[in-house]
């Protein structure tokens, strides 16, 4: 390549010969140019809700043959307007890190090591452990115990919210509270 080639093809050259916005070609390199974004080609795009605060900003989440390519603020919400926080902008790894636990991990008391259960023995000893407690620290008078909390998820909607202090205050627990209001 000769000398003025080289040089004509240094933007910021390119820029004050045609492009003095350095919108169109001054800014776009031939590898840049080749580039396609990773939506173009998504099977399908489905509207979805960000899971990490009670905002409830719109997700638009790109689908290519089964897997999750992209995920990208919705335009079309009028919460976020297309918009997204950091979390909310980096929520395509909740579904794609390789770190990310999928089996319910459990160390018993003074055990050193995790090990997988399956998810029906987990909900029995859970279940479990809420009866013993509950029965343990009733307050018949008050119709109460105060052996057992819940802080709730910000990730959780309203509905899931009303569902579990319904089901909470049925069992007589008041202390309930939801991080997203912290």
């Amino acid at each position: 390549m000769g000398l003025r080639k080289l040089i004509q093809s240094w933007p910021a050259v390119r820029q004050l010969g045609h492009d003095h916005l350095g919108l169109g070609a001054a800014a776009q390199s031939p590898r840049s140019a080749a580039l396609e974004p990773r939506t173009a080609t998504a099977d399908r795009v489905v509207p979805s809700v960000c899971p990490y605060c009670a905002v409830g900003c719109g997700q638009r989440v790109f689908v290519q043959g089964g897997a999750v390519t992209q995920i990208e603020g919705d335009p079309d919400s009028p919460i976020s307007r297309g918009r997204l926080c950091p979390k909310g902008a980096a929520s395509l790894s909740l579904v794609t890190n390789p770190g990310r636990a999928r089996t319910v991990r459990y160390r018993p008391p003074h055990g050193l090591e995790w090990r997988d259960l399956d998810l029906a023995t987990a909900m029995d000893m859970i279940a479990d452990r809420v009866l013993a407690t509950r029965a343990a620290t009733w307050q018949a008078p008050l119709r109460r115990t105060m052996g057992i909390g819940s802080l709730g998820g910000a990730t959780l909607d309203n509905e899931e919210n009303y569902l579990i202090k319904k089901l909470f205050a049925a069992l007589g627990i008041v202390q309930i509270e939801n991080q997203a209001r912290i």
